[in-house]
């Protein structure tokens, strides 16, 4: 039986007689950067003074949702003997992480506005229980916004596919843990989570906004909701919906930082897809319906249903006969 013979190529395992290098090039970059880090206009956070980890911070919200909704993201099997175990353990977990990443959040506040820092420690760890507290009411308030959420949607009929899968109830509920840091005044932690919520949901919510009870978005993409909205309860928006700021003065962000910018929805309002409602001075009064595509820059009184006129559509068929 003849055999083949296989060929193997020749490996080039020889360097060059001469290799040129790029290495020299490097330090002069090196020293620009370092030029610019000490100029007035850098953004850098080196110096003595840790900062906040943001994967630290991301983590901590995905806790936080094991602690508001036990049995299911956990790999434990939960019952009633070990439930309590279980939620002592990851509080108190949860206590001593949130308390390190807010402790360095306000020293790097401190360092930042040329503020001195005193009783960080002390101030971290208030703050920190002091939510770990308001944890029941936060649970309760996910309890409104699900059972919304059910009877909004007859796409589905189970609290745990709302749990699991919908993307509005994710950026709702990291709205709400985010919005109670905001209100403790822990500085940074709250945007960073939002904006978490943001980047895998494509819903926009400010952690300084105000949403009462039984909030449902449904869909979600696109949604933007600014700091100073104030939304009543039972409220449900669609995607592409934007509760934004009227055009704003180049150095708004100083003049209006306290202002309020953004509209107020009252209670029942339904809000439908791609609509804008823009203006600190705009309310959408209780019960109002407004419909999809509208741009709104002033009130809406209650029981109002505002919709566009039905356009006029044009249809045109190909040369020689009809599409």
């Amino acid at each position: 039986m003849a055999t083949r013979s296989i060929h193997i190529p020749e490996l080039c395992d020889q360097k060059p007689e001469r290799e040129e290098s790029f290495h020299d090039r490097l330090p002069p970059v090196v020293k620009t950067l370092v030029a610019a880090w000490q100029t007035e206009d850098c953004f850098d956070h080196v110096g003595p003074v840790s900062t906040p980890s943001h994967t630290e911070i991301v983590d901590i919200i995905y806790q936080i949702r094991k602690i508001l909704f036990p049995g299911y993201f956990t790999k434990t099997i939960l019952h009633a003997s070990n439930l309590e175990y279980y939620l002592g353990k990851e509080t108190t977990e949860l206590y001593e992480r949130l308390s390190q990443e807010t402790i360095m959040a306000i020293r790097h506040e401190c360092r930042r506005s040329n503020l001195p820092c005193t009783n960080c420690e002390e101030r971290g760890q208030r703050m920190a229980i002091s939510f770990i507290e308001i944890l029941p009411g936060i649970s309760a308030l996910l309890s409104t916004d699900i059972r919304a959420t059910l009877a909004g949607d007859p796409a589905t009929a189970s609290p745990d596919e709302v749990i699991f899968c919908y993307p509005g109830l994710l950026a709702t509920a990291i709205y709400r843990i985010a919005h109670e840091l905001y209100l403790l005044n822990v500085p940074t932690l709250p945007r960073i989570m939002t904006e978490h919520a943001h980047s895998v949901t494509g819903i926009d919510i400010h952690p300084g906004a105000t949403i009462g009870p039984g909030f449902f978005i449904d869909h979600g993409t696109g949604v933007v909701i600014g700091e100073t909205t104030v939304i009543g309860a039972n409220v449900r928006i669609y995607q592409g919906v934007t509760l934004g700021a009227l055009s704003l003065p180049k150095d708004a962000g100083k003049l209006m930082r306290n202002v309020k910018r953004h509209p107020s929805i009252e209670d029942d309002v339904i809000i439908y897809a791609n609509t804008t409602i823009l203006g600190g001075d705009t309310t959408i009064g209780a019960r109002s319906i407004i419909g999809g595509n509208i741009w709104l820059t002033e009130s809406v009184p209650s029981d109002t249903r505002v919709v566009l006129k039905r356009p006029e559509l044009l249809y045109s068929g190909r040369k020689g006969g009809t599409s």
